[in-house]
């Protein structure tokens, strides 16, 4: 069966959303680079830490990781900093 959204491994990185992790202080310019992108094609990429393990067995009802996905967390400045990056629905 099809899924409804499927990432496009062929779309390439545009832009930083937000500051990057230096500017906001998350990193120490050796191993710490959480960061927000979107990709050409309007679709976002997170780096952050993989909590998937952490976290996989407590999701909120509803909520399901594929097997292909991962859960990812970043500093929560880092989201408020790319609000102004990210349009209105």
């Amino acid at each position: 069966m099809a899924r409804a959204w499927e990432a496009d491994s062929s779309a390439l990185f545009d832009r930083r959303l937000g500051k990057s992790a230096e500017e906001l202080g998350n990193s120490d310019g050796n191993d710490e680079c959480p960061d927000i992108r979107q990709l050409d094609n309007g679709d976002v990429a997170v780096i952050g830490r993989d909590l998937t393990a952490v976290y996989g067995s407590r999701l909120p009802q509803g909520v399901r990781l594929a097997p292909d996905e991962r859960l990812v967390v970043i500093p929560g400045n880092m989201l408020s900093a790319a609000k102004k990056d990210i349009p209105d629905a």
